[in-house]
């Protein structure tokens, strides 16, 4: 998996180094018409959501996290995203943020380790868009970490995402 993650990091890095890169990857994008995506991968570091489809990266985007984003979710109320490997297992059209998909936070192991802090893991993790009653301004979004532990895009890329990206699909993320 190491492996994997340095290629993605290293495949993100050019693609945004190069405008020469950023072009092919357009013109790909563009032939492709929005392919599905077989994985997420989640650089809470580099504040980027990859789509990737096989060794390939679809497509690139910036996100918003948690307000505490270094570390790993572990329990309510804490404020940050969570790190591991789970599911993206729905898609919720109508809530209070413009459209959402479900991780499936929390697995076993992080019940178990919430339950050893006498805390409650919490949930409602999800990939969702903008609150629906405030603009990106509003929130400092993308510049600002405002969720509560989700990973926020604005509206026009989650239509992007929501279209690339179908419920069972797995979901990596990173430090």
């Amino acid at each position: 998996m190491r492996s994997i993650f340095l290629r993605i990091v290293l495949g993100v890095t050019l693609l945004f180094a190069s405008s020469s890169s950023a072009a092919v990857f357009a013109d790909q994008t563009a032939r492709l018409s929005l392919p599905k995506a077989d994985r997420v991968v989640v650089l809470k570091s580099e504040r980027r959501l990859v789509l990737m489809r096989g060794d390939f990266v679809l497509k690139v985007f910036p996100i918003a996290l948690g307000r505490y984003p270094k570390g790993h979710k572990q329990y309510q109320g804490d404020a940050k995203t969570p790190e591991g490997e789970y599911l993206l297992d729905f898609k919720l059209k109508n809530s209070q943020f413009y459209r959402a998909i479900r991780v499936n936070y929390p697995n076993a192991r992080d019940r178990a380790k919430a339950q050893a802090l006498g805390k409650d893991p919490g949930g409602k993790i999800m990939i969702h868009g903008l609150p629906n009653s405030m603009s990106a301004e509003r929130v400092g979004h993308p510049y600002i970490d405002w969720t509560q532990g989700c990973i926020a895009v604005n509206n026009k890329q989650m239509d992007e995402i929501w279209q690339m990206v179908d419920a069972g699909t797995p979901i990596e993320i990173h430090p």
